[in-house]
C-alpha cells in the first residue's frame, strides 16, 4: 500500500506534465496559426461593399437623379481610380463597390431594403435614402444595427430631438431651422417685408417647413396671412394662388418639392401673381429649374448653399460634376454638403484604420476635418448623433440673378460666401406670350 502510495504521485505528476505540454503545443500552434489565419482573411477583403435603397423610379426620382445620384456616380470613380480608400486593419487600399436597389420612392419598400442591405447582403456601409421621411424612416433601423449612417437629401427639423437615441446618424443637408428659414425671415426684414402666404406639400417635409415659418418669421416682424397644405399630386394650385394674390401678401414661400414648385412657378405667370418674394423649394436649387423657365425666374428664391463664386473647390466640383452635362444636372443646395459629407466618412475611416462601425462613428462624432467646405464637423446632441455644423455651411438662401443661382443669405458663420446681394421686390414675370391664332 505504502509503493503504490509513493508511485502515484509520481506517476500523476508525470500525467501533468504531458498535459501541460499539450497545452503548451496548442497555444503555440493557436498563436501561429491565427495570426495566419486574420492574415488571410484580411488579404481576402478586396472591396468596401456600400448599400443603398434609392428611388431609382417613382415620384421623388427626380429630386434622387438630380440631388446625391451625380455626387455618388462621380465620387466613387474618383477615389477607386486612385486605388480605393486605405483601411489600415488590412494595410491596402480598398476600392468602393455600389449595391442599389430601387425603392419605386415607397417608404414601406426602402424600409424593407434597408434591412435585406443590412441583413442579407451584409453590406459593409449603408449611404442614404433619398427625401426626409425616407430618412426618418430609415435612421432607427441604421440604429438598430449600428450602421453609420450620413444623409444625404432629406432634414432633420424633427429628427433632431431623436438625435441622443441615434448615435450612428449623421445629416449633412442645410434645412429648415439648420439654419434656413431664419436666415430668410432676417433677409425679408431687412427690406421691409411684413407679410408672408405659405402652402406647404402634405408630408414631413412641408409640415417642418412650415411649423418652423409660423416661429421665425414672425420673430422678424414678417407675419403670415394665409396657410394652405397641398398634397404631392396636386395637378392644379390655381385656386391657392388666386387667394394668395389677393391677400396681398409681400412674400410667398412654397415649402414643396420639384413637381408643385414648377407647377406654382407656371401658375403664377399665367395669373400675374408677382409678389415681392416668391421662394420655392425643393426646386428653384436645380439646374432643371432655370432650363424649364429661363430669364422668366430672375429674382426667385430657393434653399441653396453655393455656387461657381463659393470657391476655388466649389469652382473645381461644379467643373467636375457639371461638365458636358445639360444645365439639369445642377443642384446649388446639396451637392457641396454631399460631397463634403463623402470626404468626412473616407477620412474618418482612414483615421480609425478599420472598417468597424463603432470606432468610425465616434471619430465621426468628434473629429473636424478639411473637407470642399472648409473646416468640416457635426453637431452632436446628447452624445447620439449630429448635424453637419452651422459653421461649416456656406450658403443658406440663393436667388436667381441673371441666369445664376447666387448665394444672398448665409448666416454669420465663417464659412459663408454671399456671392451676390439679395435683390427685393423680385422683377415682374415676363408678360404671357400673344395667343396663337
Amino acid at each position: 500500500m505504502g509503493r503504490l502510495f509513493v508511485n502515484k504521485p509520481v506517476e500523476g505528476g508525470q500525467k501533468m506534465k504531458n498535459v501541460k505540454s499539450k497545452v503548451c503545443a496548442i497555444l503555440l500552434i493557436l498563436l501561429i496559426v491565427l495570426p495566419l489565419t486574420a492574415f488571410a482573411q484580411a488579404k481576402k477583403k478586396d472591396k468596401i461593399v456600400v448599400g443603398m435603397s434609392r428611388p431609382l423610379s417613382g415620384w421623388m426620382a427626380q429630386i434622387g437623379d438630380s440631388a446625391f445620384r451625380p455626387i455618388y456616380e462621380t465620387w466613387v470613380p474618383e477615389v477607386n481610380a486612385q486605388g480605393g480608400i486605405f483601411v489600415k486593419e488590412y494595410n491596402k487600399k480598398l476600392p468602393i463597390e455600389l449595391k442599389i436597389y430601387d425603392d419605386k420612392s415607397d417608404t414601406g419598400t426602402m424600409t424593407r431594403l434597408t434591412e435585406k442591405l443590412i441583413l442579407e447582403d451584409k453590406v459593409d456601409f449603408l449611404w442614404p435614402a433619398c427625401g426626409t421621411a425616407f430618412l426618418f424612416a430609415q435612421a432607427p433601423i441604421a440604429n438598430k444595427y449600428n450602421y453609420i449612417l450620413v444623409t444625404a437629401e432629406g432634414g432633420a427639423t424633427t429628427i433632431r430631438d431623436m438625435l441622443p437615441s441615434l448615435p450612428y446618424l449623421f445629416i449633412t443637408l442645410s434645412f429648415s431651422d439648420w439654419y434656413e428659414v431664419p436666415v430668410l425671415a432676417e433677409l425679408l426684414a431687412e427690406k421691409g417685408a411684413k407679410t408672408a402666404y405659405v402652402i406647404y406639400i402634405a408630408d414631413l417635409h412641408g409640415i417642418e417647413y412650415s411649423g418652423v415659418a409660423g416661429i421665425e418669421l414672425p420673430k422678424k416682424g414678417v407675419n403670415i396671412i394665409g396657410v394652405k397644405s397641398v398634397p404631392p399630386d396636386i395637378k392644379d394650385v390655381s385656386p391657392i394662388l388666386k387667394e394668395a394674390k389677393a391677400s396681398k401678401a409681400d412674400a410667398f414661400l412654397a415649402f414643396c418639392y420639384p413637381d408643385t414648385v414648377i407647377l406654382a412657378t407656371k401658375q403664377s405667370m399665367e395669373l400675374g401673381y408677382n409678389p415681392k418674394a416668391w421662394l420655392g423649394g425643393p426646386g428653384v436649387n436645380f439646374g432643371f429649374y432655370h432650363e424649364i423657365f429661363g430669364p422668366a425666374v430672375e429674382g426667385v428664391l430657393g434653399w441653396g448653399t453655393w455656387n461657381r463664386k463659393t470657391s476655388p473647390a466649389a469652382n473645381e466640383l461644379a467643373n467636375k460634376i457639371y461638365k458636358g452635362k445639360p444645365e439639369a444636372a445642377n443642384d446649388w443646395w446639396g451637392h457641396i454638403l454631399y460631397w463634403a459629407g463623402l470626404e468626412f466618412w473616407k477620412q474618418a475611416i482612414e483615421k480609425a484604420g478599420t472598417l468597424n462601425q463603432k470606432k468610425i462613428r465616434d471619430i465621426i462624432a468628434t473629429e473636424k476635418f478639411n473637407t470642399i467646405l472648409g473646416p468640416t464637423w457635426f453637431t452632436t446632441f446628447g452624445g447620439g448623433g449630429g448635424l453637419m455644423a452651422k459653421e461649416s455651411h456656406t450658403g443658406e438662401v440663393v436667388q436667381w440673378q441673371k441666369g445664376v443661382c447666387e448665394v444672398v443669405g448665409g448666416g454669420k458663420w465663417p464659412n459663408t460666401k454671399i456671392t451676390s446681394p439679395f435683390i427685393y421686390p423680385k422683377p415682374p414675370w415676363p408678360a404671357p406670350a400673344p395667343a396663337k391664332k
